[in-house]
């Protein structure tokens, strides 16, 4: 017999967690289904050395700020997966791992979530799965006569397996600039992007870019003028190692290639760049592929919300994708904000129909 729950909410990391805070707050009846074998959502799989672009203090999940790593002003990935897996002990919070959800389908009364574990049937669903398991790679002439290695973000494991090579690092965001800050150290590198790199001021980190993702959201929200927001200030935020790797003179960025050849890169005017690698920063799409069976996705992959609730579905909720899911979501601190904003309108809309099994 399925399991029924006032909420269920699929994915364990940052987003999830947030929401089962505010879900326990709010005294609703829920579960978390995560596909991965420990906590620490999507951080659990970076490079080692990546790190925030925002100082600890500036980076909590409700409730509980994440402590200072000692020695260190940004927080590495293991500082940050020790965070989550202690906020998750720290809060009883019920995760069910690993547990993969097959599909999402509309019984009317219910949501079923369909996983390999079993069917649960929920009031409603919040969808909190993800960018990391969906990479993006731009489809660019001549990658299959490229007798190099080609890999994402997503399989990058740090730079020692590229010592002596030539690599070329695609992209333009904080990725690729922290990404060819380090692999520069032990590499000859190209750095190429689609538009020329744009840096932010060197006292701008994290902190500030959700103040002025948040300062744009509500300006929208009242039908004030909108700006650029972040994007006035720039894509790349000054870390530590990227200081460095413009100190060392190696933040200089090509146009994007026109084709990739047998042994490297190629422009239009004849210019070449031999390579063993190339490196895609080109970033992620939402990991949607669970809700597929409701037949709400538009052009772009993209479920038209309205706040995080699924405009054609009301009892689905999307949580942390990025700014359409609310303002700097992505992020710790942001997943937080918004969880609370969805928390709250889920136990009101659940009150206001007298569905709450609490």
């Amino acid at each position: 017999m399925a399991q029924v729950r006032d909420v269920v909410v699929i994915g364990g990391g940052q987003a999830g967690l947030a929401a089962g805070y505010f879900l326990r707050r709010a005294g609703l009846d829920f579960v978390l289904l995560d596909a991965a074998a420990g906590p620490g959502g999507a951080w659990r799989h970076m490079w080692p050395s990546l790190r925030l672009f925002s100082p600890a203090e500036h980076s909590p999940l409700p409730g509980w700020p994440m402590p200072r790593q000692t020695g260190a002003e940004y927080p590495t990935v293991d500082h940050v997966v020790n965070y989550l897996t202690r906020y998750e002990q720290r809060y009883a919070l019920p995760v069910h791992r690993p547990v993969r959800v097959t599909g999402v389908h509309d019984g009317g009364e219910y949501l079923a979530v369909h996983t390999d574990r079993g069917t649960w049937q929920a009031r409603v669903v919040i969808s909190a799965t993800g960018t990391w398991q969906a990479p993006y790679v731009p489809s660019d002439p001549g990658q299959e006569e490229f007798t190099g290695r080609l890999l994402h973000t997503a399989s990058y494991r740090g730079p020692e397996q590229f010592r002596g090579q030539r690599v070329v690092v695609v992209g333009g965001g904080n990725s690729a600039a922290q990404i060819l800050a380090e692999v520069s150290t032990v590499a000859e590198t190209t750095w190429v992007t689609r538009r020329p790199p744009r840096f932010m001021p060197d006292d701008v980190d994290g902190r500030v870019l959700f103040d002025v993702a948040t300062r744009r959201h509500r300006a929208r929200q009242s039908g004030s003028d909108d700006t650029d927001g972040v994007a006035d200030l720039g894509d790349i935020v000054l870390v530590p190692s990227v200081l460095d790797a413009r100190r060392r003179g190696v933040l200089r960025a090509e146009p994007m290639f026109d084709c990739l050849t047998r042994n490297g890169v190629t422009w239009s005017d004849g210019t070449e760049h031999a390579a063993e690698a190339v490196i895609w920063c080109t970033g992620f799409r939402p990991g949607l592929q669970h809700l597929r069976t409701l037949g709400l996705r538009r052009q772009g992959g993209i479920i038209p919300t309205d706040g995080t609730r699924a405009i054609e579905q009301p009892r689905l909720h999307l949580l942390g994708y990025g700014d359409w899911t609310g303002p700097a979501s992505a992020t710790l601190i942001g997943a937080g904000r918004t969880a609370k904003a969805a928390v709250s309108d889920i136990a009101e809309w659940l009150a206001a129909r007298g569905e709450t099994a609490a």
